[in-house]
């Protein structure tokens, strides 16, 4: 699996949009978890559950540590909290409102 270097609002779309991931956010979201607890509360091998925690790690969304032979997770919730903001700034860009238009198309 590739590493992005700088995730985009859409790769970290992307990574949310997908109902297995979205649910591991949730629960990351509740505090740092190993992969073990995760397989348990999705009900998931632990092959699907590493795929999908690959995916939000690479978004940048969550970071890993490993002790001993159990890998831990944890939400990073700043990227979360900037998001939307980045959202709305790559949707609705800073330019003259519509009103004000030179060039009409009607």
């Amino acid at each position: 699996m590739t590493t992005l270097a700088d995730p985009t609002v859409l790769d970290q779309l992307k990574a949310l949009a997908q109902e297995t991931r979205y649910e591991l956010v949730r629960h990351l979201a509740q505090g740092e978890r190993c992969v073990c607890d995760l397989e348990s509360l999705l009900e998931l091998p632990q092959s699907r559950v590493s795929y999908h925690l690959g995916i939000l790690r690479d978004a940048g969304l969550i970071v890993s540590e490993q002790r001993g032979k159990n890998m831990y997770y944890t939400l990073r919730r700043a990227p979360l909290f900037t998001l939307g903001g980045h959202l709305l700034t790559d949707l609705l860009p800073d330019r003259s409102p519509l009103t004000h238009q030179t060039d009409s198309v009607c």
